[in-house]
């Protein structure tokens, strides 16, 4: 990665880590023939660029200017030494946290939403479908469409649709329908209330039905907002600039550190660390953090398993829960996927990423300390991340160790105050997925592959 490249203020190429794993990754197969998938498999739910970025290996992909003018509303976003909450928890480390809450919609996700949106438009798609988990996805997808003139139709998670009205709202404003799901507006959706009619939903289901959508007219495309390596690929901008701000900073992070849902706020602080870590052989260590409500990295098995519950995606080999997963109502909506990004999934297999997990309680209580010391409340997936964050300062104060520690701060938690007024009020519990039903779930994974 050419350094000079990105010296200027704009970042003008995303990072791609295909270009430098160690090892290749296994291929994406046709859930029909179980052989390597093709670009026209893909195309009749993604447009030519995008396909040709998921399977790219080149190192540096330029990032169009119209969706760098797009940026340039927000980016690059700060990055910050959290010297107060050093000083509240009396640690000799130094806490850095890149902060993507100043995005419009208050999260990583339109660093991938703007050039989907864009690439969408360029080549003639007028309708995109998709789904949310906890609505930063889909808020985001809204906002992007809005800029390129696209009509976007969200399928939300039936218990994130109910518990923040608010998403709701912001996706409505910016033109977008938004859907509870599982729903009766798709085959996929009947079928789950058919067998399940008070269904919470799950991110499986919900990609089951946007996909569906997008399959049935030519003017429709689908769009992904983690996992995909395109996603991680255009998330890579927030890792570039944060190289640059430690620079200036006269600091390097020996521990980088982000919440994993699907996996791309954490690949897109993580994979440009990463890169100079492979090249130059330095000791930075990546923690990967979920809930233990959903244990993708540190309890799934690393197989081929679906995208989605009605299997019309294609197989990846990732570590997964299982696609029939549902998992507990847990705060922490945008962390409640049954897979991890394949890439993410490949590096940690091979011992380049550290996962482990952390009850809700605790990660809640965290991101309290740390809105007491910083002033900004994070979302509930951001507060897994600090909870890392917090855990390793109080290490480096017990063994008396000036380590530098990054986190990505994805997301303020301005339209999650429900989750808080719970937490406040004693109503939350820790959900923790128990063994029993992971090994349920665990057995239904396709066999032959």
């Amino acid at each position: 990665m050419r350094h000079e490249a990105h010296s200027a203020r704009d970042t003008t190429a995303w990072y791609n880590i295909n270009a430098d794993l160690p090892e290749p990754m296994a291929p994406v197969l046709h859930p029909a023939t179980k052989q390597a998938i093709t670009p026209d498999d893909l195309a009749p739910i993604f447009p030519r660029a995008v396909i040709e970025q998921e399977m790219s290996a080149e190192r540096e992909i330029e990032i169009p200017e119209p969706v760098r003018q797009v940026y340039r509303q927000w980016r690059p976003s700060p990055l910050f030494r959290a010297r107060r909450l050093e000083r509240a928890l009396d640690t000799p480390a130094r806490i850095y946290y890149k902060y993507e809450g100043v995005s419009p919609a208050g999260s990583h996700k339109p660093n991938t939403a703007i050039p989907q949106a864009y690439y969408n438009q360029q080549e003639g798609v007028k309708r995109i479908t998709t789904e949310t988990g906890a609505g930063q996805w889909g808020s985001s997808l809204a906002l992007a469409g809005s800029f390129f003139g696209l009509e976007i139709q969200v399928f939300m998670v039936r218990v994130s649709f109910d518990g923040k009205p608010y998403r709701r709202a912001y996706m409505e404003a910016f033109g977008a329908r938004c859907i509870a799901s599982p729903s009766d507006t798709t085959e996929s959706g009947r079928a789950i209330l058919a067998e399940h009619p008070d269904s919470s939903g799950s991110l499986g289901i919900a990609i089951s039905e946007a996909v569906e959508l997008a399959a049935q007219r030519d003017d429709t495309k689908y769009a992904l907002g983690s996992v995909l390596n395109h996603v991680l690929l255009h998330q890579t901008v927030t890792g570039l600039e944060c190289i640059r701000q430690m620079q200036m900073a006269e600091d390097y992070p020996d521990l980088v550190i982000g919440c994993t849902g699907g996996g791309s706020n954490f690949a897109g602080l993580a994979f440009p660390f990463l890169y100079e870590k492979l090249r130059d052989g330095l000791g930075t260590k990546f923690i990967a953090v979920e809930p233990s409500a959903c244990p993708t990295l540190t309890k799934g098995a690393f197989a081929y398993d679906f995208g989605d519950t009605a299997h019309l995606t294609p197989l990846v080999k990732m570590y997964s829960l299982g696609s029939g997963f549902v998992p507990p109502g847990f705060h922490a909506g945008g962390l409640r996927y049954h897979g991890m990004a394949p890439q993410i999934s490949h590096l940690t297999k091979l011992g380049l990423i550290a996962p482990r997990s952390y009850n809700q309680l605790e990660c809640f209580d965290a991101g309290i300390r740390f809105a007491k010391a910083e002033g900004i409340l994070p979302a509930p997936e951001a507060n897994h991340a600090v909870r890392a964050a917090i855990h390793e300062a109080e290490r480096c104060r017990e063994n008396g160790e000036s380590k530098a520690i990054l986190f990505n701060l994805c997301g303020h938690g301005h339209f999650d105050m429900q989750a808080y007024i719970d937490y406040q009020a004693g109503k939350l519990q820790d959900l923790v997925y128990a063994d029993s039903d992971i090994a349920m779930a665990l057995a239904g994974l396709p066999s032959g592959c």
